[in-house]
């Protein structure tokens, strides 16, 4: 993330993940969400949302699920009910930089038990987020090239919805990402597209900034470059807040530029629309009074919106600001604060 430009991207890497990664580990026994399948997740009361409006797996153990359980324990039972606001979403998974195949394939495979389809980030480019927060990345083009081997095999055959390194392309156009890097981003972007668009049940939105950073004609061609038009469409909003309706507008403006392609919008965070009061570097780190916004669904108010998605998962820490802890940890305090401005 740079300043109030990028896309307030914070790595959730999938700690909490690596208890999922073993196959066939979830379920989807039990329960009718509407369509007449069993929704409910193997040994939680997590249930899976009807898949006729909302199609994405969601974890019934991820860090909200937890926070549920934990807060149901002591006898918490309104704080509970607050984070189960989140823990029934489904958000993306995060896939970390040591074990892609085996973390994609615990995921998709626990998305594909439940009849559901995986939402999966990669958040591994070389130089990411320049070096702040979220900083860190492969340590060059090959091994980038091999992570994202890994991913690909994990996945296979399975249904995912892959979102393309957040921040990525916006960082090259604003400056963030030094000059020498640029052609070497494009290439792996481009490689990563090809490989992912590859497969079976994939579908890859490229990451394409926000509608508060900039203005859509300053990122199409390097979008192109980067592989947009091989893509199935580009992601916007991924961990901003900027509302949903300047979030379709931004985005329609940018598919008119790169052959009319489909998007999907982070609405994770966005029911209040974004903070303006604080540090204008840094709005987008874990700002107050922010709310929950539209809940996952590919039922959406415009045909060129292929999905709302909760990306960013809600409750997890922007980077060390505001008295947050690390980049991707869990904030149990700032979850209740979301769920509870969400009415």
């Amino acid at each position: 993330m740079y300043g109030s430009k990028g896309a307030g991207v914070r790595a959730s890497v999938a700690v909490a993940g690596v208890t999922l990664l073993l196959a066939g580990c979830f379920g989807g026994e039990g329960g009718d969400g509407g369509d007449g399948k069993d929704d409910r997740a193997t040994g939680s009361d997590i249930t899976q949302q009807p898949s006729g409006t909302d199609p994405f797996w969601v974890n019934p153990k991820g860090n909200a699920a937890a926070q549920v359980a934990a807060y149901e324990k002591a006898g918490k039972d309104e704080d509970a009910k607050l984070i189960r606001r989140i823990a029934e979403q489904p958000t993306g998974e995060w896939i970390g930089p040591e074990n892609p195949e085996q973390e994609a394939k615990g995921f998709t495979q626990a998305a594909e038990k439940a009849d559901r389809d995986a939402i999966l980030v990669l958040y591994n480019i070389p130089h990411r987020d320049c070096g702040q927060y979220s900083g860190g990345g492969a340590a060059d083009g090959d091994a980038y090239r091999a992570w994202i081997d890994g991913v690909a095999k994990g996945i296979g055959d399975r249904p995912a919805t892959v979102v393309l390194e957040p921040d990525a392309v916006l960082h090259v156009v604003d400056g963030c990402t030094p000059g020498e890097f640029h052609e070497e981003r494009y290439d792996l972007l481009k490689g990563a597209i090809e490989k992912l668009g590859a497969l079976k049940n994939t579908k890859v939105y490229l990451d394409a900034g926000n509608a508060g950073w900039g203005d859509p004609d300053q990122i199409y061609d390097p979008l192109k470059w980067a592989g947009v038009e091989q893509a199935d469409g580009f992601a916007v909003n991924v961990s901003n807040f900027y509302t949903t309706a300047d979030s379709v507008e931004y985005g329609k403006r940018l598919s008119a530029k790169v052959g009319d392609k489909p998007f999907v919008i982070d609405t994770s965070r966005n029911g209040n629309g974004p903070w303006t009061e604080g540090d204008k570097d840094e709005l987008w780190c874990n700002p107050p009074g922010r709310a929950l916004g539209e809940t996952p669904t590919t039922k959406t108010a415009d045909p060129l919106v292929d999905a709302y998605l909760w990306v960013k998962r809600p409750g997890e820490s922007d980077g060390e600001c505001k008295g947050g802890p690390k980049a991707g940890e869990w904030w149990p305090e700032y979850a209740l604060k979301l769920a509870k401005a969400s009415g």
